[in-house]
């Protein structure tokens, strides 16, 4: 039976309430809403996992420009019909422009736009949708749209600084590896049978080289899929709950790729959860968001530790305190939002401060992989050199 997660004011006034229910569809979730005196503000299926990377071909570009025109719209007085629909004739790419099509639809149809929205989880996010929600309830939806645009940027350049971090080691250690198959392929097999023609005895070194050449050549096919095979089974691993809690903890004990992740998920996590709290979504709720949107097994467990203690009627805090995994500085800072009522504020100067801390990590992991690229480089393609040739200073030697 499918989850719907629903919010909805009551009839005689009050805030908005937001919840989840296992009902066989929308319909059942929307009578059992009416029977609670409730007025159904969003009601949407639960998607099982959150991603800001939008499928169908749009880019999180695409998206921010949307949401930054359509928030100018609201703001300046258009109707929400009107704006989708000049918005569905000036956006460029097609996937979306479809996608804002339906939605128009499903709104002049008489469905919330959060509601709408929430039928496109590929397109927009649960984060988004729970965000829209908070806003059409509110009568804030032009602020809400412009916080999530500025969310997405930021979210987008994060996600951006990691992957740039990633790629130039990358490509130096994939170029050097195809250079070293090269060498044992085509250049060794040269100066073997050279050695092979003049007899002489041959140092261990030269040895082991021709002997992994002679390997490689013979058993290529064995190499290739067994490194094939090895990427598979780890990815498969990553996929059971096991495995990826234990990747993801290697990965943040790695000395400086660990500390990148883990400053990139507390930014993540405090931006994620600031936004959703100061546009007015429920802390249960917007943990539950954040968690999902955390990237690794760990922060993941450590939120969902936190929701549970927030559940409990206690504090954030503590949870994210024994998971170890937090540095004492956030934990603090949450601990004083979390009692002077500022939560939604100090989390957003703790996202500030990590986003430029994650620019300094980026920083010090490309410093540091030069020199360790270099060393590595110079070891494995200067020692086959250097193997090769030691025969010929003794073939020199003995002329001599």
């Amino acid at each position: 039976m499918p989850t719907f997660a629903y919010s909805a004011r009551p009839a005689s006034g009050g805030d908005i309430q937001s919840g989840e229910i296992d009902l066989a569809s929308k319909d059942d979730v929307l009578a059992f809403l009416h029977k609670q005196k409730m007025i159904p503000v969003s009601v949407r299926e639960k998607s099982k996992e959150i991603s800001f990377s939008f499928g169908t071909g749009i880019k999180t570009r695409d998206i921010v420009i949307f949401t930054r025109q359509f928030a100018t719209m609201i703001n300046s007085g258009l109707p929400l019909v009107q704006s989708l629909d000049i918005l569905a004739e000036q956006t460029e790419n097609v996937a979306l422009r479809k996608t804002i099509s339906e939605v128009l639809y499903d709104v002049e149809s008489g469905h919330t736009l959060a509601d709408a929205m929430g039928r496109h989880p590929k397109v927009f996010t649960e984060l988004f949708v729970n965000m829209v929600a908070a806003g059409e309830a509110g009568g804030i939806l032009d602020t809400i749209l412009l916080r999530l645009a500025t969310f997405l940027e930021k979210n987008d350049a994060l996600v951006r600084k990691i992957k740039g971090a990633m790629v130039y080691p990358g490509v130096i250690f994939s170029v050097a590896g195809g250079a070293i198959v090269i060498l044992l392929i085509f250049v060794i097999p040269t100066f073997q049978s050279m050695f092979a023609s003049a007899g002489i005895p041959l140092p261990l070194p030269t040895r082991v080289v021709i002997a992994m050449s002679a390997f490689l050549q013979a058993y290529w096919w064995a190499v290739g899929a067994g490194a094939i095979g090895f990427v598979v089974g780890i990815r498969a691993f990553y996929k059971t709950s096991a495995g990826e809690l234990i990747i993801d903890r290697l990965v943040l004990a790695m000395p400086i790729l660990g500390d990148l992740q883990r400053k990139a998920a507390v930014a993540r996590f405090t931006r994620t959860l600031g936004t959703l709290v100061s546009s007015g979504v429920s802390i249960l709720e917007g943990l539950e968001i954040t968690a999902k949107t955390a990237g690794n097994r760990v922060i993941h467990d450590a939120v969902m530790g936190s929701r549970a203690s927030i559940a409990g009627g206690e504090t954030i805090a503590g949870p994210l305190k024994e998971s170890g995994v937090f540095p004492p500085m956030v934990v603090q800072m949450i601990n004083v939002g979390e009692q002077t009522g500022g939560l939604d504020e100090m989390l957003s100067k703790i996202a500030d401060f990590y986003d430029q801390e994650v620019d300094q990590a980026v920083e010090t992991l490309l410093s540091a992989m030069e020199p360790i690229m270099i060393v590595v480089l110079g070891v494995v393609v200067g020692g086959m050199i250097v193997a090769m040739y030691l025969p010929i200073f003794d073939m020199i030697n003995a002329v001599q």
